[in-house]
């Protein structure tokens, strides 16, 4: 297959997981008001499963059909840097000001959460490619422990918005009627997963041959092109959010998908894998991933307690820093993925 028909391939399968995820988010939107489930909650664990499905896809499909856990990985961590990164975009078109301080503390937790479950999975790199682990068990200790903390931040964020502790009232707002009931929002969450799983599927396949025409480790292109494609429902998620003027959606949606990304996807990727642990069939390269990705949500989280310090009103997006079309938090985000990038590619 030429080239360029490989890139015209990847183009089109992201371009219909982009055109598939306007569907699901907007379901899940709709199941969230239909069931009365706290809204962080819903953005953190319904759309963030749902922005999220084609890592997951992605990955199994990249271990089962073409035998490349490192493009399963790359594609974990790089949608990390990727999701990441959407926060500094959007800080950049955000009109009243940083875009972190027009959300309350509600993403402080998730984005904490985030911070320590990606140092798991970068210390689970760290400790296979060491060899402090010599025990090689099908599924790795590391992953099992991931799956834990995933679960425990799920329960808290499910607590701290039932006790009242979310602040945006605004977030779930869909343009799709509260009427169209929740069958019909069940049945197209499903087909429209479905969709987004057969095209993450085929999006594997093109990444390994890409990978393969242009010899270029797979781990960098996992952690560049795939995971680039597979976060177009987060990118395109985000931007519905500012526009309808809910930015807490958006930064609970990119923060919550990168704690799936660790904590369910790694954890799956494992389990999949035959050739015993994944840890020790990845390349550890990706622990400049983790550890940068770490380093961008410590950013989003100084931003957010910045801005909480210097605005009394919190959440309104106006203040000291109102009509400003930058802020170090977003240019900082931009220049440490421009960073991971050329690290990445230079070290694969």
């Amino acid at each position: 297959m030429a080239n360029s028909l490989l890139w015209f391939q990847l183009v089109g399968m992201a371009l219909i997981i982009l055109f598939a995820s306007k569907y699901l988010v907007r379901s899940a939107d709709i199941i969230a008001l239909e069931t009365g489930m706290g809204r962080s909650f819903v953005g953190v664990l319904l759309l963030a499963t749902a922005t999220s499905l084609p890592e997951l896809a992605t990955g199994v499909s990249s271990i089962i059909l073409v035998g490349e856990p490192d493009l399963a990985a790359g594609d974990a961590f790089g949608s990390n840097l990727f999701n990441l990164l959407i926060i500094g975009i959007l800080d950049l078109i955000w009109k009243n000001g940083p875009i972190l301080g027009a959300v309350g503390r509600a993403p402080i937790l998730v984005a904490f959460s985030g911070s320590v479950i990606i140092g798991i999975a970068t210390l689970a790199l760290l400790v296979y490619w060491s060899g402090i682990f010599a025990i090689n068990t099908y599924v790795s200790p590391m992953s099992i422990l991931l799956i834990l903390v995933f679960l425990l931040i799920m329960y808290m964020v499910f607590q701290s918005d039932k006790n009242g502790d979310d602040v945006s009232n605004d977030m779930q707002q869909s343009d799709a009627p509260v009427s169209s009931g929740l069958s019909k929002a069940s049945i197209l969450y499903a087909f429209s997963a479905g969709i987004m799983v057969l095209a993450s599927i085929f999006l594997a396949r093109t990444g390994d041959s890409i990978a393969i025409a242009m010899n270029w480790h797979a781990s960098f292109v996992g952690t560049q092109f795939l995971a680039f494609s597979t976060s177009l429902p987060e990118l395109a998620t985000s931007f519905a959010a500012v526009r309808i003027g809910a930015p807490e959606l958006a930064i609970s949606n990119v923060l919550g998908s990168n704690v799936f990304n660790m904590g369910f996807v790694l954890f799956i990727d494992d389990l999949v894998y035959t050739d015993g642990p994944i840890w020790s069939g990845i390349s550890p390269v990706h622990m400049v991933a983790g550890f940068i990705a770490i380093l961008m949500t410590l950013v989003v989280i100084g931003g957010i307690f910045t801005s909480l310090r210097k605005q009394p009103n919190a959440g309104a997006g106006v203040g000291l820093y109102a009509g400003r079309r930058w802020t170090l938090e977003s240019i900082t985000l931009i220049l440490l993925y421009i960073i991971s990038s050329v690290a990445i590619f230079n070290l694969s």
